[in-house]
């Protein structure tokens, strides 16, 4: 026990006031009771032998110390001695991560009932052929028939908006067809529900056991109605849970909301149970009721709940979905109270290194960073969260050699059996890592360890098994490292893990990672903080004296809070009464925020509020949550237009002044405060302190620690010993029972009344050493540029995504950026796609031999031809090159590749599935250079984009030009940030240095993929491997690979490949080297630097003439996109690697408008999307339906948003069920996509496998074609009207022709076609499903259990992110 600065109260308290983290491995408790000091135990989560549950035996302690009696176990807690309980807990993310929570039914409107197994259609990891997605949490389904749309669209060029005085949730609305949505958006009442329908599926469920469910109806969250009915009817039933969207959060997204109120349904009887069970052990009732009930004899205490959002609730209002970063939200809380000063506004990134995982996050500008999506356990999640990302690298985080890499995590050595020093037998660790290095200190351990756990810390089995790894790097490459060594990269390298998503956290916010300090705590922050500061730049770490149970200690701090949202569509205007409408709402929900606030014994005084307005620009999804802006600053504090515009240019580095503001939701966050932290900010303590050097005497003890080039005697000083303001020059170590801080040299540790303030000086790189002397290729340093170069290419994507205006880029995240070496080889590259994995360097190539000697600093190429490395039309590359200092020689390149939605061309989208001719697919560019010096060409990209293409006969140029402009700039940007981030590095290892592992990690990409054909020669006896597969037209694709087993080299050869074809599938030669180099990095199975590297063993041989080397001007739009699929499906099949996938993008192009030559110029809209179908089974693995395959990952327009954006209602979204090939391993199913035009459209579809089927392998079943159908209304023709006709002279009466019956034709629309549609036309696209593996009926084959929570994504970072960087 210890005792700590007590927070004060705002109230004044008369009874002992408890905070408790319960986390997974540690309960954290932290008492106080007026004029004592705080009290702080740390005990174990789970101790069954001693205690049932780990928070009541902490409050039990806490009691017996202040009561001064030891209370039996068991025996019920009194709450007339106890104030307050603050709990966070880890109950709603165990029972998420180990999927034990209630059995429930998910509620939908019909044709969505598949709508979260489908979710984005994306896939976690991109080269995984296994495609593994999260489960989902429902067990039943059921299917309503109710439906209703938004009666006007986004994108429509004249801004019509249908006025209605009807309001959604009124008596009159049961009648009208149009009514009033919360958002002020029109609402078209379709289908309306029946009850006794209803009833009856209902009745069904609950009878199958069913207790709990969750409600998600289209347009819920503006047109709540219908699931208000459904909500009565389930409660009439005698349903325990019922979710209901709408009260959640009701924001748009169906997928979003869906996933979130089946996680409410799913978690809160859970935790309903986890507290029931928790009241038991009292005497006395918990929560405001307890509280309100006190004039019946027992004194309740107040108890409250940590949620997601930072704020906690009372007892009886905490639910699942506001409950799953409980825990986490309580250090973020504690860090920001404790560390931000008001005065400076210095901003801090808290950092909280645990045994399996870290979290990160941010605070600044005085208030919590929330976001709205996060990925917890594999769901997305939809309600205010707190911004922390999870990255998998902890104590407890394996280390490994890999193909001559040293490699962190993210597997997990777990509680059991530990690192290797646990006594279990245990691999080796980042926590063995620290500890071999004297950076752990066993005697501040807890005996715990052995047979009979009472035993410390085993450092000679850390010694061992870092040894083994030494061992193994001497015989794969010679190299002799000691021990001491090997356990130092490994943590430079877990640091450089750690740092990148920290880096990608705050930039991708527009915050520069060194203006902030670094606020550490967790178990194992301290061994770490001051490598993590060095690299991310930051000047100065602060450890609260309490920083291991921070997350307690932030509950004891934190306010009560009360969140209320409704939805919007207003454009915002100061003229009008556009904000007196946003003010008088924004007023009703204050007004019900605080009365809830009053009812848990809030006074007015002390009730504030946080009011926003969630806005965005018209035709972008990307929404800013924007507070009430500063009366000062703007002279309005209603002028939130304003500050949207300000905060937008921060965030993304541009405005679009030509766009309409839209207010998409009115947020209120009422706070009841509860408590002052009184303690003095940490610059007030640093400015009033006297300084001391610390005593030579004061050394507990001295250590041997290993620090960069040797190892250092350190002094150990315990901090209970060191007194305020002693400053300790590193080399130093600080600990008490509970943390070990690293003080490094070049560093220096301050003691404050609260916290240790580490100052960083960073050490220069001694850059000569390295430029002498003979070359070594250093494993550590190979690691770590492999980690930079990465680095340096996601930061450019989020660059590119960040500062981009089209949904394409912005929200699809159709592009890819690299970094090229000065011959135009691929060092590294962030594959969002892999379609553009090796063809961009094929591109860079031919620019870079164009260009020689006659580019200078600041400027850009830009290209897209086919020849000259594009793949097709709309992706167009941006490249840029970068100077030596004396700017006289090309060191490296930067570049970007990004689809653009419209570039011209015969139909909008540029995706013309009829296109012969190059000209006919839009703009194209051989080469031309767009930046001169940094002076961006907008005439000649006009000319270009607009002008050029209209010049041929039937076509127009681009219908977004402004986006077009806007997304080139972006890709500028992106570009620019590579070129100043690969000078960083320049500047920290030195030119040579940088270039020599330019080199080398090339090297080591092709050492690996010599090694996978020398395995494959062996598995195949020596033979040759040939495939043959057919396009649609029958042009066959075929293909015969050669292995040199001795060299692990392999010809690639395409000979008897179909000749080039008048039409649109000839794929440019560049598109056959990303098949390759994607198909490649899937067999090896292994995180390996995706570069240049992979290609060198590989020669590729290809048939001039053919349909993979077409000719300067053929057409090539579905190249890319389907031929690559076949290509990458040949590849697969040579190798018996899978069966097929659906082999296939679906391209689905529709909209109006233009300037076609010789027409009047028609403003309209393009849209563009690819649809998901089945992937292939493999030989221990089923298919997946419904996902993205090898080519494309990109992903689909959320339903809700589609018919918001678009005049389009979509009728089904769904799988398609049997569509995949049977077998021992199924294949996955594909999906049916049902489109009802609401005004009339050009539709196009590009699409294959709609003739040969995806090819099963080993014995497994073909998978179904596609097939595309037309539903429109024909006249009904009869033998007697066209008798009439003829007898008239072809002419028929007026009158009769209009009373002429029309019948519903389906048309088969074949693989390709466009078609010009009408209002009330259909366009049903059914995906091909995967093909099977194995003979139907052989028994399964599965791999050892792999984790299934590998391939999730952790926190709000992956939810905007979740198509899986590699490595």
């Amino acid at each position: 026990m210890d005792s700590a600065p007590p927070p004060q109260n705002a109230a004044k308290t008369c009874g002992i006031q408890i905070a408790i983290d319960r986390g997974g491995t540690f309960t954290d408790c932290v008492g106080r009771l007026d004029g004592q000091p705080d009290v702080i135990i740390k005990l174990l989560s789970e101790d069954p032998a001693n205690y049932s549950d780990a928070p009541l035996e902490g409050i039990r302690r806490i009691m017996s110390h202040y009561l001064g009696r030891e209370i039996p176990r068991g025996q019920a807690l009194d709450t007339a001695q106890i104030d307050s309980i603050r709990m966070g807990t880890t109950v709603a993310t165990n029972a998420l991560l180990e999927r034990k929570g209630e059995k429930i039914a998910m509620v939908v409107t019909k044709g969505f009932g598949d709508c979260l197994v489908i979710g984005n259609q994306s896939r976690p990891k991109i080269f995984d052929l296994a495609i593994r997605k999260p489960e989902v949490l429902y067990e039943k389904v059921v299917e309503v028939e109710e439906r209703v749309t938004l009666e006007d669209y986004a994108e429509d060029p004249a801004r019509n908006l249908t006025r209605v005085e009807v309001r959604a949730g009124t008596e009159e609305a049961r009648s009208s067809d149009v009514v009033m949505g919360l958002s002020g958006e029109a609402v078209r009442i379709l289908t309306r529900p029946e009850r006794e329908g209803i009833k009856k599926r209902l009745q069904e469920v609950f009878d199958s056991g069913i207790r709990s469910i969750a409600v998600c109806l289209m347009h819920g969250y503006t047109f709540p109605d219908h699931e208000k009915m459904v909500g009565d009817v389930a409660r009439e039933i005698g349903f325990q849970h019922i979710s209901l969207s709408h009260e959640l959060m009701p924001m748009i997204k169906l997928v979003s909301r869906a996933t979130s109120v089946c996680a409410d349904a799913y978690l809160t009887p859970a935790i309903k149970k986890y507290i029931e069970g928790f009241q038991k052990g009292f005497e006395g009732g918990l929560g405001t009721k307890g509280v309100k009930e006190e004039g019946s004899g027992n004194r309740g205490a107040r108890c409250e709940f940590m949620q997601s959002d930072g704020g906690l609730v009372d007892v009886d209002k905490f639910t699942g979905l506001k409950a799953i970063l409980s825990g986490p939200a309580g250090g973020v809380v504690g860090y920001a109270i404790t560390s931000y000063d008001e005065n400076t506004k210095i901003p801090v990134i808290g950092f909280d290194m645990g045994g399996t995982s870290t979290d990160v996050s941010r605070y600044g500008e005085g208030r919590y960073d929330h976001t709205f999506e996060t990925t917890t356990a594999g769901v997305t999640i939809q309600s205010p969260q707190l911004d922390i990302n999870t990255v998998a690298a902890g104590g407890g985080s394996r280390l490994f050699f890999k193909n001559g890499l040293f490699v962190v995590g993210p597997e997990s050595a777990g509680a059991h059996p530990g690192p290797a020093c646990y006594r279990k037998g245990g691999p080796a660790t980042v926590t063995d890592a620290n500890l071999v290095l004297g950076r752990l200190l066993p005697e501040f351990f807890p005996k715990i360890f052995g047979k009979n756990e009472n035993e410390g810390l085993d450092a000679e089995a850390s010694k061992k098994v870092l040894q083994e790894i030494a061992d193994q790097i001497r015989n794969e490459t010679g190299k002799d490292m000691s021990v001491d060594e090997v356990a130092y990269g490994f943590l430079t390298v877990a640091n450089e893990t750690m740092t990148r998503p920290i880096r990608s956290i705050t930039e991708a916010k527009g915050h520069d990672s060194s203006k902030h300090r670094l606020a550490s705590f967790g178990g194992a922050g301290g061994q770490h903080a001051v490598a993590i500061a060095e690299s991310l730049g930051i000047k100065q770490t602060l450890v609260h004296r309490y920083s291991s149970v921070l997350s307690a200690y932030g509950m004891a701090l934190a306010d009560v809070v009360d969140e209320r949202q409704e939805p919007d569509s207003k454009v915002w205007s100061t003229r009008g009464n556009a904000v007196d409408e946003l003010k008088s709402k924004m007023e009703s929900l204050k007004a019900k925020s605080r009365q809830a606030l009053r009812d848990q014994g809030f006074e007015d005084d002390q009730i504030v509020f946080e009011e926003y307005l969630n806005m965005r620009y018209r035709g972008t999804e990307s929404a800013l949550m924007i507070i009430k802006p500063d009366k000062e600053e703007f002279g309005n504090d209603w002028d939130f237009g304003q500050a949207f515009v300000k905060h937008h240019r921060y965030e993304f580095g541009f405005t679009l002044d030509d766009r309409d503001i839209i207010v998409d939701d009115v947020r209120v966050r009422g706070i009841g405060k509860s408590f002052r932290y009184e303690e003095k900010p940490v610059d007030e303590q640093l400015k009033t302190l006297t300084r001391k050097d610390v005593s030579r005497e004061k050394a507990h003890s001295a250590q041997n620690v290993y620090f960069e080039g040797g190892r250092l005697d350190t002094p150990v000083y315990k901090l209970d010993d060191l007194d305020v303001g002693t400053e300790i020059r590193g080399p130093a170590m600080l600990a008490d029972g509970t943390q070990t801080i690293v003080v490094t040299p070049h560093c220096t540790a301050l003691v404050l009344e609260t916290h240790v303030v580490i100052d960083i000086r960073r050490d220069e790189k001694d850059k000569s050493e390295t430029e002498a002397g003979e070359r070594e290729v250093d494993p550590i340093l190979l690691s770590i540029f492999g980690h930079r170069f990465m680095a340096i290419a996601e930061q450019m994507g989020r660059a590119l995504q960040k500062t981009s205006v089209s949904t394409n880029v912005k929200e699809r995240l159709d592009f890819s950026c690299a970094i090229f070496d000065a011959t135009g080889g691929l060092v590294a590259n962030a594959p969002h796609l892999p379609v553009h994995l090796g063809s961009m360097s094929t591109c860079v190539r031919r620019q870079a031999e164009i260009w020689k000697g006659k580019l200078k600093k600041g400027d850009v190429i830009i290209s897209n031809h086919p020849s000259y490395g594009g793949t097709h039309l709309p992706d167009i590359t941006l490249l840029m090159p970068a100077f030596n200092q004396a700017g006289d020689k090309i060191l490296f390149y930067a570049a970007s590749r990004a689809h653009h939605a419209d570039i011209g061309g015969i139909t909008a989208g540029s995706m013309p599935p009829h296109s012969r001719e190059l000209f006919q697919e839009g703009a194209a560019i051989k080469s031309e250079k767009i930046v001169s010096e940094g002076k961006f060409n907008e005439e000649r990209i006009t000319e270009l984009l607009y002008k050029e293409p209209a010049k041929y006969p039937g076509c127009s140029g681009t219908r977004c030009l402004a986006d077009n402009i806007n997304d080139l700039r972006a890709q500028v940007s992106a570009n620019q940030k590579g070129i100043s981030l690969i000078e960083t590095l320049i500047a920290e290892y030195g030119e040579d240095t940088v270039q020599f592992y330019m080199v080398a990690i090339q090297n080591n990409a092709e050492m690996q993929v010599r090694n996978l054909l020398k395995s494959v020669s062996k598995r195949f006896q020596g033979k040759d491997l040939s495939a043959v597969d057919y396009m649609d037209d029958g042009s066959p694709i075929r293909l015969k690979i050669t292995i040199d087993a001795e060299k692990g080299e392999a010809v690639f050869d395409f000979d008897g490949t179909g000749p080039e074809v008048y039409g649109n599938i000839n794929a440019p030669e560049a598109v056959s080297y990303s098949a390759i180099i994607y198909t490649l990095r899937c067999m090896i199975s292994e995180d390996i630097p995706l570069n240049q590297g992979c290609l060198k063993p590989i020669t590729v041989k290809i048939p001039p003439k053919s349909l993979l080397y077409p000719s300067d001007n053929a057409a090539v739009v579905g190249g890319n996109v389907l031929t690559s699929q076949r290509v990458t499906d040949v590849i697969f099949k040579a190798f018996e690697a899978c069966a097929a996938s659906q082999g296939d993008c679906n391209n689905l192009t529709f909209g109006f408008g233009g300037n076609v030559t010789g027409q009047a110029e028609v403003k309209g809209f393009g849209y563009y999307e690819t649809i998901a179908g089945g992937s292939g089974a493999g030989s221990y693995w089923e298919g997946t339906d419904g996902v993205h395959t090898h080519m494309t990952n990109t992903r689909i327009t959320d339903s809700e948003v589609f018919e918001r954006r678009y005049p389009v209602l979509l009728r089904e979204f769904s799988i398609r069920k049997g569509s995949g090939g049977r077998g021992q391993h199924r294949g996955g199913d594909g999906v049916i996509r049902d489109i009802e035009f609401r005004i009339p459209v050009q539709v196009s579809i590009l699409s294959e496998r709609r003739v040969y089927r995806p090819y099963g392998l080993n014995g497994g079943e073909d998978a179904q074609t596609g097939l595309n159908l037309w539903v429109r209304k024909v006249k009904k023709a009869s033998w007697e009207s066209s008798l009439k006709k003829l007898q008239n002279g072809g002419s028929g009466d007026e009158q009769e022709e209009e009373e002429e019956e029309e019948e519903e034709r389906y048309i088969n629309l074949g693989a390709k076609n466009s078609a010009p549609m009408k209002a009330g036309d259909r366009i049903i696209i059914m995906t091909p499903g995967g093909g099977g593996w194995g003979k139907v009926g052989e028994e399964k084959v599965h791999l050892k259990e792999r984790d299934p929570t590998e391939g999730w994504k952790k926190g709000s970072f992956a939810a905007r992110e979740d198509t899986a960087l590699q490595v």
